[in-house]
């Protein structure tokens, strides 16, 4: 089996450290392996395979001789070092929004459109969170029954903000327990004018708002859905919240489709989908639940159930581990496929 040097851009943040977390747990080929992050960061150790292995700098010249680079450093940092990494003949599997769109660039899911990436020029885009989440079973009812139109409403997790957002959580909870007020800094956006609480709340914006009163996320998961799925006119329509939950995002999916199907036929469709875990015994009162799913690799998928407001509609609910599966993970799994 070829090994391969591997470069980890944003090594000591939540999802580069999930990274190192799901090379060694898959036993992914990696002959030599570089941490790169901020100077900030640089000096710091991480653990690999029984070893501690030095974080370094991350400068123009970080990647000769890397072959893999997996980035996830945010848009700007991607921007600027990607292509020099691609130059320097690494293939780079990018974690942020900076190239996803790019009609030169594959989005991929490995279970959804796995042939997309033969053809990368270097560069290949790893999805939004909650777009790959929802693609799973999304592709699996579209091979059954063909989607018609999908209407999508997430309930994200605060790590999906980072870990100040995490840690922001704790300190508020802590602060109610013991009687104190603790003033929000993170969320909704750290650059936005307003703070909000999160805990014993729920806030109707993760990320910035754009275009049509929509916020940045919820525009991802539209265009991203019909990039990966190749459907460029398929109706999409997302909400995107957030909720005082630490890992794991969940979604409430309702599609219409060409054709019908009934619920026992889906609940079978979804769990042939590589990927999907079902979870649905409503007599047992088992469906997917964040703190069960957290550190996991599936997507789970539960309440199933017919959408009687259409003539072939269902509705269901999906939870995923939005650092694995939503990002690193699905990384290693495109890596894998090279």
């Amino acid at each position: 089996m070829r090994e391969w040097s591997v470069a980890i851009v944003g090594a000591t943040g939540a999802v580069g450290q999930e990274f190192l977390r799901v090379l060694e747990q898959r036993r992914f080929p990696v002959r030599s392996l570089r941490l790169l992050a901020s100077a900030r960061s640089a000096g710091k150790y991480l653990p690999f395979r029984g070893e501690e292995i030095k974080v370094e700098e991350l400068r123009r010249e970080s990647f000769a001789g890397i072959e893999l680079a997996l980035f996830s450093a945010g848009a700007g940092v991607s921007r600027e070092f990607a292509p020099l990494a691609v130059a320097a003949g690494a293939i780079v599997v990018d974690n942020s929004s900076a190239f996803r769109m790019d009609p030169q660039v594959p989005l991929v899911v490995p279970e959804v459109n796995p042939q997309d990436i033969a053809t990368h020029r270097g560069l290949i885009a790893n999805p939004n969170c909650s777009t790959i989440i929802a693609s799973l079973p999304l592709w699996a009812l579209h091979r059954a029954a063909r989607l018609r139109r999908v209407v999508v409403s997430t309930y994200q997790a605060v790590s999906g903000a980072g870990a100040r957002a995490m840690a922001e959580l704790t300190e508020e909870v802590r602060g109610w327990v013991n009687g104190q007020q603790v003033e929000p800094q993170i969320l909704p956006v750290v650059s936005g004018e307003q703070h909000y609480p999160i805990a014993f709340n729920v806030i109707p914006q993760v990320d910035v708002f754009a275009e049509d009163g929509f916020t940045k996320e919820e525009w991802k998961m539209v265009r991203e859905t019909r990039k990966i799925m190749h459907l460029p006119g398929l109706p999409v329509v997302a909400t995107t919240v957030r909720v005082p939950v630490l890992r794991s995002h969940s979604l409430s999916i309702n599609v219409e489709l060409e054709q019908p199907l009934d619920v026992a036929r889906a609940r079978e469709i979804l769990a042939q989908q590589e990927g999907v875990v079902v979870q649905d015994d409503p007599d047992r009162q088992l469906y997917p639940m964040p703190y069960r799913t957290s550190g996991t690799d599936p997507v789970y998928v539960g309440r199933v159930r017919r959408d009687p407001t259409v003539p072939a509609g269902l509705v269901l609910w999906a939870v995923g581990d939005q650092i694995r599966k939503g990002a690193a993970l699905n990384a290693v799994q495109i890596a894998e496929r090279l």
